[in-house]
């Protein structure tokens, strides 16, 4: 009697297996496409989420700020102020008659006709700075030289580097041999001297100080995209032998459709987090270039030109918190946004990531 009441149970348990596998699907269960569990999951790391407002928050500064405290140009010097005495104090090294050195201080007065280093108020909301430009109306416009700068910078590199990893890639063999030489040539050059050269050859030919910065960076452009050929070339190498690329074979579709519609989209994921990731060091670039003074020059304004002040005055940097400070905050915001969003779409485009 057990093993038949066993068996009848087994039989129970069966039958409401199959019931189960058999009962169709709920209408009110959707499928979730693979876009939008990437930006699920991007939205649930809170870095990820910080470091997006960080960025739009910076944007909206520069680019909208100005338009909003009209008050104050970029260069406009404040001038309202009247001529007040500036003074300086200088030590003198003189010799006596036995041959003694004796040190004299002496004070130099001069006199300025702007108001140079004021501090904050409600007419200068971060003060001005040694030459009476306003604080933080060249800080909304540095801003967007940075940020500008930094993504043209970075869509032109990730597109170079594409479209010559791409066909590195695909062709290999001589083609692919010649492509990574000159990537390697181009990686052994230094950076550095050549962006010195450069910088004389653009003082020599009386370049306008606001565009700079943008030749300079064409240079770093043209000669910074081998590392994403060679990451475009490494996943497409990988990538040409799959199924679906034989199948596109046997179609018969042409080379340019093959890489950019059918192994480019596959490689965007790694592309657009190196994308992310690059913004933060290209900002840098352009803080360091305007810092040593061969990017943008006075008058204009840029982050890193901003900060160059402290290395030419002692008094700034040790008094005038309010001048060199808030750009080098900038600065660090800007970096840190731009990789906590690239953390959290590298953790969100990864597939091995839970649900």
């Amino acid at each position: 009697m057990e093993n038949k009441k066993a068996i009848n149970q087994n039989e129970a348990l069966s039958e409401a297996k199959e019931k189960d596998t058999e009962a169709p699907l709920d209408k009110n269960v959707r499928l979730m496409s693979p876009t939008r569990m990437v930006v699920r999951r991007f939205f649930r790391s809170k870095l990820s989420i910080i470091g997006l407002i960080m960025i739009i928050s910076l944007f909206a500064f520069s680019f909208l700020g100005p338009l909003f405290y009209t008050q104050w140009g970029e260069i406009e010097v404040d001038e309202s102020q009247p001529v007040k005495p500036n003074y300086s104090t200088y030590e003198i090294e003189l010799t006596d008659k036995d041959g003694k050195v004796i040190h004299v201080s002496q004070t130099i007065e001069t006199v300025s006709d702007f108001n140079g280093l004021a501090p904050m108020s409600w007419e200068h909301p971060l003060g001005t700075d040694k030459q009476g430009y306003d604080v933080f109306v060249r800080l909304m416009y540095g801003g967007r030289i940075s940020l500008i700068v930094s993504f043209l910078s970075v869509f032109v590199i990730t597109v170079l580097g594409v479209i010559m990893g791409g066909i590195a890639g695909y062709f290999g063999g001589a083609i692919d041999n010649v492509i990574m030489r000159v990537c390697d040539i181009l990686m052994c050059l230094p950076g550095v001297p050549i962006l010195l050269i450069i910088s004389l050859i653009l003082d020599s030919a009386d370049v306008d100080a606001k565009y700079r910065i943008y030749l300079l960076m064409i240079y770093l452009t043209l000669f910074s995209w081998p590392g994403t050929a060679r990451l475009v070339r490494g996943q497409i190498l990988s990538l040409r032998e799959q199924e679906y690329m034989v199948a596109a074979e046997a179609m018969g579709y042409s080379v340019p459709r093959k890489i950019f519609k059918h192994l480019v989209p596959n490689v965007m994921p790694q592309l657009i987090v190196q994308m992310t990731l690059s913004l933060g060091s290209m900002i840098l670039y352009e803080a360091t270039l305007s810092y040593l003074n061969l990017g943008v020059r006075a008058p204009y304004a840029a982050w890193g030109t901003m900060i160059n002040v402290i290395s030419t005055d002692m008094e700034i940097l040790q008094n005038y918190f309010n001048v060199w400070g808030p750009p080098g905050i900038c600065i660090v915001i800007a970096v840190l946004g731009f990789n906590f969003v690239g953390d959290g779409l590298r953790d969100a485009l990864d597939p091995k990531m839970r649900r």
